[in-house]
């Protein structure tokens, strides 16, 4: 039986059951703390190792474990750039000797690790990303993880904003997550974005369960577009891009027309991404957001979740070539009147759902957002209104 430190978080009852796994049988955990060492995290809070400071200490949980669980729980501290070491640790009045896996100074994240900034939607986080690290347990080394944890954090934050967020049932028939029964889970594919093969069974609509059924599903972070609009000038700002996706469908204009979009960053909200965007892809400050709406674009093969907003903007000066050199962006934004974008979308030349939907919407909606956002109002930066 094998003794290995598990610091903070990653001692918690989530972290801990997804790291052993459901099939695996129970391991013991007690308190126990690692002097001389404090734990740091990256920015998506899925980073978390030791690392050497004087005169700190780091509370954590002592597991014993043998075999598969053991194992298992290697893969994920060696995965998130720790090295395996025998350490001290104090528990029960006691000093002993354990295995504790702890980073370099040069590979560690350089933020310290606070009880006082951790909440229980970062718990759930780590436990549903470590879920999907051990899902590469056995077909990947763990060497070679630690570029996946990015991507990892993101999907991982989508699934948790999909556990947390009420959904509205008013025509839906009420089914809900507990009508699904979950096989088998297997990750073949993952970089910056993942697939998933699910095995499971769900309720029919005369009330019983379905046969086992395979559905694979393309994962991703949740994403969030704002158009931003000008009411001032009857103007939008829509910029155009590369897209991949229209590239592999062989169409030959694989260049789209959209509203500036992104991926929320962790556990961000959506009105914090539509700004954080709006700066990258256009620089543009927006005033007021109104919310379209939120959905999926493709629930048949994708789990990817859009929060949709109009923006207000001061479009005099908007336009040119942005994005982010590090993620090879190259995005041209441009000024058109709302009548040019709406003659777009009769043309079939704005061909991509999101900004279909911010467009048809905004045409509905425009002469109230005038009213309410046109030059007596100002220019509000900073509020937020739900759509009407």
């Amino acid at each position: 039986m094998t003794e290995i430190f598990l610091p903070g978080p990653l001692g918690s009852a989530g972290a801990l059951a997804a790291m052993i796994g459901a099939g695996e049988p129970q391991v013991s955990a007690v308190i126990a703390v690692l002097d001389g060492h404090r734990l740091h995290v990256d920015p998506d809070g899925l980073r978390l190792v030791p690392l050497p400071a004087p005169g700190s200490r780091i509370h954590g949980r002592l597991v014993a474990a043998e075999g598969e669980a053991a194992a298992r729980l290697r893969f994920c501290l060696s995965a998130m750039g720790g090295r395996a070491g025998e350490f001290p640790v104090r528990l029960d009045g006691e000093t002993r000797r354990v295995e504790v896996h702890v980073a370099e100074a040069a590979e560690a994240p350089e933020a310290v690790w606070s009880a006082s900034s951790w909440s229980p939607a970062l718990d759930m986080a780590l436990a549903e990303a470590l879920a999907e690290v051990l899902g590469q347990f056995g077909h990947r080394d763990a060497a070679a993880m630690p570029h996946l944890l990015p991507a990892i954090a993101m999907r991982a934050a989508a699934r948790t904003a999909g556990r947390l967020e009420p959904g509205a049932v008013a025509l839906r028939q009420g089914f809900a997550r507990g009508d699904v029964a979950q096989v088998a889970l297997r990750y073949p594919y993952a970089e910056f974005f993942g697939i998933e093969e699910h095995l499971l069974r769900h309720r029919r609509f005369d009330g019983s369960m379905s046969e086992p059924v395979g559905r694979a599903v393309f994962t991703s972070g949740d994403a969030v577009t704002v158009l931003p609009f000008d009411p001032r000038r009857n103007a939008v700002l829509l910029i155009e891009q590369f897209r991949a996706g229209p590239h592999a469908r062989r169409d030959s204009h694989p260049w789209c027309l959209e509203a500036v979009a992104g991926r929320r960053d962790g556990l961000e909200l959506p009105e914090e991404t539509a700004r954080r965007e709006a700066r990258e892809e256009a620089g543009l400050e927006l005033g007021r957001l109104e919310r379209i709406a939120a959905y999926y674009p493709a629930p048949g093969v994708a789990s990817e979740f859009i929060t949709a907003f109009v923006g207000e903007a001061d479009l005099e000066a908007a336009g040119g070539v942005h994005g982010l050199d590090e993620e090879h962006e190259d995005i041209r934004g441009f000024v058109t009147p709302l009548d040019a974008a709406l003659a777009a979308v009769a043309s079939g030349e704005a061909n991509n759902a999101p900004l279909l939907v911010s467009l048809l919407w905004l045409a509905l909606n425009r002469d109230r957002l005038a009213a309410e956002w046109g030059p007596a109002k100002g220019f509000a930066s900073g509020s937020v209104t739900p759509s009407a």
